[in-house]
């Protein structure tokens, strides 16, 4: 039997790691938060919402735990917030069998990092797209949308970084099938820059506003906002020679067209009449409810800093980034105003 380990079920590990053990895997979640560890020990791990509501028993352990732990992994989902990659990696490296390798079950660009540590042939990426998660309580994660909505879209992705689909990609997804849709891609980089525009246009301005979906959809500055973090992104990722996948439905030859007036009316309209299953808040904003550091210079700092080495101005994406390290450093406070305030500084308001 495959022997897998979550390291940091927070929304999405749990959610993952809920599903697999019902699954009939063989699961043991690692984690740092004692409330949720305890729970999910005597009560079990609870997943509810769109995908219906049950409770598992699971193996869960405090980080501090694995030092007692004789095995090794076959598979290991790092789904640790990306600040935290760097030493859950070396932490978790003497637990990979020399055939296993770790999956990169996270936000941002991650897997070089992971690679440089554990090697690119232990190293997988997975792209998840269009899943929303939340933790707000130890032992219970809990999926947005209706019930029967989640199915029916390629949820999670995945691809041997050097563009090729191997034996074991195909059952890594054939594993995930037991949560949601799964697909290989050759095309792993392009996913992931489709992801991380996703990710920028989203998170930030949930992040500084607390909006959810339905709010960002409404407000006609959020929008503008939201499409010039997008715009940057795949102007960024295309600069850079990536096959950027369409994103929110649109390709990347339009949005790297954005900057022109009928391209952004257009891309605005599909915005505004994009209708949303759940006010759902973005995992930045959960992050400053729940007063933890955001991932802003993982996300859009990633996109400012590779914007210079491709000499593709960012500023929207310098500016979103400067607004919410005042909303990390309580400088700000979570606020729909914050939004004119970011376009002022980017020039676009």
């Amino acid at each position: 039997m495959t022997k897998i380990a979550i390291v940091g079920p927070g929304a999405a590990g749990s959610y993952i790691g809920a599903f697999l053990t019902r699954a009939g895997h063989d699961v043991t979640l690692f984690d740092q938060w004692p409330e949720h560890v305890e729970t999910m020990r005597s009560q079990g791990l609870r997943a509810s919402g769109s995908q219906g509501d049950f409770t598992v028993p699971v193996k869960a352990m405090h980080l501090h735990g694995l030092q007692s732990v004789d095995e090794q992994f076959d598979i290991v989902f790092l789904s640790v917030k990306s600040y935290d990659t760097e030493w859950a990696t070396h932490f978790i490296k003497p637990y990979v069998k020399p055939t296993g390798f770790i999956v990169s079950a996270q936000n941002c660009m991650n897997d070089e990092l992971i690679a440089s540590i554990v090697g690119f042939n232990r190293q997988v990426p997975l792209v998840m797209s269009s899943i929303e998660v939340a933790l707000w309580e130890p032992g219970h994660v809990t999926r947005g949308g209706e019930p029967g909505t989640a199915r029916g879209y390629d949820v999670f992705r995945s691809g041997e970084t050097n563009g090729t689909v191997s034996k074991r990609i195909e059952d890594l997804m054939d594993m995930m099938r037991a949560i949601d849709n799964s697909k290989a891609t050759t095309n792993i980089w392009g996913e992931r820059w489709c992801k991380l525009a996703t990710n920028c246009m989203g998170n930030p301005v949930g992040g500084i506003s607390g909006l959810g979906a339905t709010g960002q959809r409404d407000n006609a500055n959020a929008r503008k906002l939201a499409i010039n973090l997008a715009k940057e992104t795949v102007q960024v990722g295309s600069a850079l020679g990536f096959n950027v996948e369409p994103v929110r439905g649109v390709d990347a030859e339009t949005w790297n067209r954005a900057d022109d007036g009928e391209v952004f009316e257009e891309i605005d309209a599909r915005m505004a009449g994009r209708k949303a299953d759940v006010d759902w808040l973005s995992s930045m904003a959960q992050d400053v409810y729940k007063r933890r550091r955001s991932e802003i210079d993982f996300m859009n700092g990633y996109v400012v800093r590779r914007g210079r080495e491709a000499n593709v101005p960012t500023p929207a994406s310098a500016a979103v980034v400067e607004g919410m390290h005042r909303i990390d450093s309580g400088a700000w406070q979570q606020d729909a105003a914050n939004i004119d305030k970011v376009l002022a500084e980017a020039g676009l308001l």
